[in-house]
């Protein structure tokens, strides 16, 4: 059986493997692949809008335009490797990326950062200029060349749509519109029997293949209807793809006709060429690489928005340091806590909690209270520490959505014990401000809101915010 790949297009074919958008899998190991251009997961919640059109932040530019590069050579390779690409052609959509430049204005509190960004669309994940402009319709008639599609229109002609036409020079169109003889459908060969088969979109998202069920974990589950149409699906894909073959089967190169005295000398030199392209690219891969660690690392900051366990107390820490604060964790044979820090105005113990829908409760509060009684105990503390309880609740809502992080007998609790409380949220707004400019006085008094807090949520310090003009500006950090 063929090895289907099918990237970001969900069939209810078992033997189809299913791939999302951000996967960096490998196309060379498929037989068979196919492709959406699909970047819908980028677009969910958009930052802001430019122009009308949504404005990605820094973080998914660079996954965007990763994602896209990585389809891009993927589906090369393929093509040049002789497998059967078949496109469904998706709506263009264009969004706003950032360039990873910046301009500045204006000095101290005035200064003014502003994005540089530029137009990015779906299509950039597919490696030949097709110039697509949407339009949407169902009148469409097979063109010359196209008897390689005609078994598959019969069945699923009648179930597709153009959702754009393509403007670009295409040699040879299969697919037209009725009226106009616009092209919405094509047949790309290359010289080593490679196909780029681009169809008008059909897919399996209707809700007429989808029927409620207790059984599956997400509710839904394919309809009897829509298995049998997916058994059909995959047997038409098969047949253009061996259809496509047989029409250009061709003998492998033998190995010794790959001998030095048979090359042509035009060869040789494009030979040279690819292995300096090929060097190059993998120069630029490992310093891509080097960006991705230290884009990780410098991100950190953000797990205080959304993480739990290990990952959230490690963003905590390196949170507090920013403060100004010495701040570590604490393991030995008897004792653990997730953070031991200090600073002029005091010695601070706090443990951390992450809620995935739900308030953090009075379990970690008694946890901490036992923790502050076991550090006093160790012979080289001389007085208690002041606790503070570090909650990242509903962890998985937006925070300007959350409910109240702290239950009422956890705040019961934190004011017998002069517990300071602090949204891990909030921690992360002031962060966002002391990260761009190493503000000393507002990070001591930050410091000092922990240590006022007396079994009540910690107020930080409103930060002052960057000036912005139109969603190409670089918003300053949000208030508390």
């Amino acid at each position: 059986m063929k090895k289907i790949l099918s990237v970001a297009y969900e069939t209810p074919c078992e033997e189809i493997e299913y791939v999302p958008f951000n996967s960096d899998i490998s196309l060379l190991d498929a037989d068979l692949i196919i492709f959406k251009p699909d970047i819908s997961e980028f677009l969910l919640s958009p930052e802001s809008t430019y122009m009308g059109k949504p404005s990605l932040s820094d973080g998914r530019s660079f996954g965007l335009r990763e994602s896209a590069d990585h389809w891009r050579r993927e589906i090369l390779d393929a093509f040049t490797a002789g497998k059967t690409v078949i496109v469904f052609l998706e709506k263009l959509d264009e969004v706003y990326i950032a360039t990873g430049e910046k301009q500045y204005s204006g000095t101290g509190r005035n200064r003014a950062t502003t994005r540089i960004v530029t137009t990015f669309n779906n299509y950039a994940s597919i490696p030949i200029s097709l110039s697509p402009v949407n339009s949407m319709g169902t009148a469409m008639v097979l063109g010359k060349g196209s008897d390689i599609v005609k078994s598959y229109w019969t069945d699923f002609g009648p179930l597709s749509q153009y959702r754009v036409r393509l403007e670009g020079e295409i040699k040879r169109p299969i697919i037209t519109t009725k009226s106009g003889n616009k092209c919405v459908g094509a047949l790309i060969t290359g010289k080593q029997g490679d196909h780029l088969l681009l169809l008008p979109y059909f897919s399996f998202e209707a809700e007429t293949y989808w029927r409620e069920s207790k059984k599956s974990e997400t509710g839904m589950e394919w309809t009897k209807g829509a298995l049998i149409l997916a058994r059909k699906f995959l047997s038409a894909i098969v047949e253009i793809d061996k259809a496509l073959k047989a029409r250009d089967e061709r003998t492998p190169t033998p190995d010794w006709a790959l001998a030095s005295h048979y090359v042509l000398p035009r060869e040789a030199e494009l030979q040279e060429q690819a292995l300096r392209v090929e060097s190059e690219i993998s120069r630029l891969q490992e310093e891509r690489n080097r960006i991705k660690e230290r884009l990780q690392a410098e991100g950190v900051l953000r797990n205080l928005l959304f993480e739990k366990g290990p990952a959230l107390e490690i963003a905590i820490l390196e949170a507090l340091r920013l403060l100004g604060f010495q701040a570590n964790n604490y393991k030995d044979a008897e004792s653990e806590f997730d953070a031991v820090f200090e600073a002029p105005e005091g010695r601070f113990l706090g443990e951390a909690e992450g809620k995935d829908n739900a308030q953090v409760n009075i379990d970690k509060m008694r946890q901490l209270e036992m923790n502050i009684q076991e550090d006093f105990a160790r012979d080289e503390v001389e007085s208690l520490a002041k606790g503070v309880l570090f909650g990242n609740a509903f962890r998985f809502t937006d925070p300007v959505e959350r409910k109240a992080y702290f239950t009422e007998k956890c705040v019961s609790a934190a004011k017998r014990g002069g517990i300071a409380l602090v949204r891990t949220p909030d921690l992360f707004y002031a962060c966002q401000y002391l990260a761009a400019s190493g503000d000393a006085d507002f990070a001591r008094r930050c410091r000092k809101a922990i240590f006022s807090a007396e079994g009540e949520a910690v107020v930080f310090p409103t930060a002052p915010s960057a000036p912005s003009v139109g969603t190409s500006e670089e918003e300053g950090a949000a208030g508390t």
